[in-house]
């Protein structure tokens, strides 16, 4: 085996995350919609030929730890043999998906006609059918009814679609034109990236390939040793999710033993006849992410350093569901539930690294009709962290998204914002405060659907140390007559013109006493 130092490590890790990077630039600038050229609501990453994860861009969490699922589903769906010049897609949660708007792109990179590398990446599509616009239905029950389900599939053949992909994709949605913009925009970055990626490797590639498996026992050296360091035991966490005036559980017990970390779910409450039901994917996903915070958030995020952590979940619960079970609020809302009880578990290992709790929800705003298709997921508070204060209005924990512009939200759709401001008094009291949540008020031009998302409606956001909760979030429809309705965090109903919405988003939790 050939010893790589440091250096030439971090280097080499530098070249491939490059490589994620400048996709993620050719997909949001070439993308048509706002939700991906602008809320960069898309991910992409470099992997090995076995679909081991190699490099990412530092895109969205929740994407990112779950595409390993993706290239395996594909992978299997090929029986390990890959065709040059194809490009393979997949939306479905229960063969390496997330929730159906997440259409990830997979593509072989070849290097003297051998199979060197895959590049692929995952957007968010506004709407892909389904029962509503935005494809997130709240009364779902079954994936069927929240859009197009694509089987890992071939999608692209030598930079052309094929119909039996594009067809049924494009005739399902409400929105066509902006969904094969989309789709133009992941096929160029696939193809930006693996032009890069055969530059990054040149004619060396088993070179390439010693030195990737070399980066990769890094990230495992390097996981390991941080986990190391945090005291052997057991620790137990629970949380909730909301159903109407129900708790539904999401359990945990997190055991550490040097060098090795595992997750077990049980505990879990059975998945429900509603739509935030998670895959495991998700669920894997969003150990990662915590795992990642609590023990060095600087170690390489590639399949190296996800060797040492492992899990167990109940088969058919809400943190493993099995089909037909509906899932689109579970990649959005129920892995920021999973997320929570992951630190929650871990803040008693880690104290000194482990932040109050966010806002724990993606606050997701889905509005359209039978012409266009929005969606946003609205910021909120952060956790008072140890020595900081939270930060106020930003995205947390298994989202990374930005923010639709209002110019450009008022020019893409028929509505106009009343009101966008922090909401004063929202975070948590504590010697570290938690961030201010967000407040946005939207104003219909014409009649419209619209589907909301939302968590921490009843349950607020935990503080640590002594700290205070957050402030629960709030969602209200005021009417164009004046009347004012409080709304249920998960809901869909149709407006009129004139009718607002107004969205008050969670503060975060406070950390140590004041």
């Amino acid at each position: 085996m050939v010893s790589y130092d440091p250096i030439a490590l971090e280097v080499a890790r530098n070249r491939m995350a490059a490589v994620a990077d400048e996709m993620g630039v050719v997909l949001r600038r070439t993308a048509y919609s706002p939700n991906i050229k602008e809320r960069a609501d898309c991910s992409a990453a470099v992997f090995m030929p076995d679909g081991e994860m190699l490099a990412q861009a530092e895109h969205i969490p929740v994407h990112l730890g779950s595409m390993p699922a993706s290239v395996d589903a594909v992978l299997d769906s090929v029986g390990g043999v890959i065709e040059p010049g194809v490009q393979y897609a997949v939306n479905d949660p229960y063969a390496g998906g997330t929730h159906l708007n997440d259409l990830t792109l997979v593509r072989g990179v070849f290097v003297d006609g051998q199979l060197a590398a895959f590049v692929a990446n995952r957007a968010h599509h506004a709407d892909v059918g389904g029962e509503a616009p935005g494809s997130m239905p709240a009364h779902a029950t079954r994936l069927e009814q929240e859009g197009h389900i694509v089987s890992p599939q071939v999608a692209v053949r030598n930079g052309e679609w094929e119909p039996a992909f594009l067809d049924p994709f494009l005739e399902a949605t409400r929105t066509p034109d902006e969904r094969l913009g989309d789709l133009s925009a992941q096929l160029g970055a696939n193809e930006a990236g693996a032009l890069r990626a055969r530059e990054a490797i040149g004619g060396q590639l088993h070179e390439h390939l010693a030195v990737a498996d070399a980066l990769l026992d890094y990230g495992e050296r390097r996981m390991s040793g941080a986990i190391a360091s945090l005291p052997d035991g057991r620790y137990e966490f629970i949380d909730h999710m909301e159903w109407g005036e129900h708790d539904v559980a999401i359990a945990v017990t997190v055991s550490i033993d040097g060098g090795r970390l595992h997750a077990d779910f049980a505990g879990s409450a059975p998945q429900v006849e509603a739509n935030f039901n998670a895959v495991a994917a998700v669920t894997r996903s969003c150990l990662y992410y915590a795992v990642r915070v609590a023990a060095d958030p600087t170690v390489p995020a590639n399949g190296g350093s996800y060797r040492p952590i492992s899990l167990s979940a109940p088969n058919d619960s809400i943190v493993n569901a099995s089909p037909p079970a509906a899932v689109a609020a579970g990649n959005v809302e129920t892995s920021q539930r999973i997320a929570d009880v992951v630190l929650g578990a871990l803040a008693q290992a880690a104290p000194d690294a482990v932040p109050a709790a966010s806002q724990g929800t993606m606050n997701n705003v889905l509005i359209g009709n039978d012409h266009f298709a929005y969606y946003e997921t609205i910021a909120g508070g952060q956790g008072g962290r140890p020595g900081k204060p939270g930060q106020s209005g930003i995205q947390t924990g298994m989202t990374n998204t930005k923010n639709t512009p209002i110019e450009s939200l008022e020019t893409h759709y028929p509505f106009r914002v009343l009101r966008y401001a922090l909401r004063t008094g929202s975070g948590g009291v504590g010697e570290y405060p938690g961030g201010e949540g967000i407040e946005r008020e939207i104003e219909f031009l014409e009649a419209a659907t619209v589907s909301l998302m939302g968590e921490r409606r009843r349950n607020a956001p935990w503080g640590l140390a002594g700290g205070e909760p957050g402030a629960c979030g709030e969602d209200w429809l005021i009417r164009v007559d004046g009347t004012r309705q409080r709304l249920p965090g998960k809901t869909t109903f149709d407006v009129q013109p004139g009718d607002r919405l107004l969205v008050l988003t969670p503060g975060g939790g406070g950390w140590g006493a004041t």
